[in-house]
């Protein structure tokens, strides 16, 4: 396996042209199989773009957490080629921008009729221009052009960003449409990318959570652990169960009126597809906590007050 990983094909550049070439190709044959002359036929083009070029973002996002969790032959050749399945998201991505700009420039009644949303436009703008620096920071001619902590911040927040955006759309098309429109059902691939987005994002969670459960000098009590093991089974069972229990968290989360403006301009608010997610990291978070943590949490927050004084 190692030598079958070490091979010069399977890394660096001929990595990036043996999966960016077939991609661009499919592209490329599906356009010409395309009637362009209408919008519907532009609009097929930017989602069969997005997703050629999903996959590639998902295993960034996993990337160093596969290494951490699982160590080995495998995580080394995922991490030594995260920049070029990077690229390869990119080649996917500028194809789906090209299409975007042809749509909006030369079929602008369809494309404000039947596909624009300010929220959406919000969204896509953000992570275009994430992937843009990205990229550029992805070469040494770029990355001098930032301190050590831009860098990071640009290509740990483009990730998160970047990965957030198809995953929330692939959420909605299971748990929220369906129920919209009763004849609208979720195809194979929203299954598919949906499962593959959220095993991204819960092994870097698992691996965040095995990195705190190592800095531990003794086991957390274990009545914290069972409170987070709580959440966390929670979080698992709210992730296919997103049809039961929108309506409930749209309520408590949408309803309040600063919360129903910040939805307006504010991406992915409030958050519904993320909050499975964001209950296995609080779990996580709870089970991994140090015991004189806890204690000196207590200590900050007497239950009353005491005499005198």
């Amino acid at each position: 396996m190692k030598a079958i990983l070490k091979h010069p094909m399977l890394n660096g550049w001929r990595l990036f042209w043996l999966l960016s070439l077939p991609m661009c190709g499919f592209i490329v044959a599906d356009l010409l199989q395309t009637d362009l002359s209408q919008g519907e036929g532009i609009s097929h083009m930017i989602g069969y773009s997005v997703r050629w070029a999903v996959p590639f973002i998902y295993l960034v996002a996993a990337a160093s957490s596969f290494q951490i969790l699982f160590p080995g032959a495998v995580g080394m050749w995922w991490l030594r080629n995260r920049k070029f399945l990077g690229l390869c998201f990119a080649v996917g991505m500028a194809w789906q921008g090209l299409f975007i700009f042809v749509i909006s420039t030369f079929y602008r009644e369809y494309y404000f009729g039947e596909i624009y949303a300010f929220r959406d436009v919000l969204e896509g703008t953000i992570g275009y221009i994430f992937l843009a620096a990205m990229v550029v920071t992805s070469f040494k001619i770029g990355h001098k052009l930032v301190s050590s902590e831009q860098w990071k911040l640009i290509q740990k927040g483009g990730v998160y960003f970047l990965w957030a955006y198809p995953f929330s759309v692939y959420w909605w098309n299971i748990f929220y449409y369906p129920q919209l429109d009763p004849t609208r059902e979720p195809r194979s691939i929203d299954y598919v990318f949906y499962v593959l987005g959220f095993a991204a994002f819960a092994m870097r969670i698992a691996a965040w959570g095995k990195r705190r459960h190592k800095k531990l000098s003794t086991p957390t009590p274990i009545l914290m652990t069972a409170f987070g093991a709580l959440f966390m089974l929670l979080g698992a069972v709210g992730s296919v169960t997103g049809h039961l229990w929108y309506d409930g968290a749209y309520a408590v989360l949408y309803g309040p009126a600063p919360s129903e403006n910040a939805s307006a301009w504010l991406p992915f608010w409030p958050l519904e597809p993320f909050l499975p997610l964001l209950s296995i990291g609080l779990g996580t978070w709870i089970t991994t906590l140090r015991p004189e943590t806890i204690i000196d949490n207590a200590r900050s927050f007497p239950l009353s007050r005491p005499r005198g004084g």
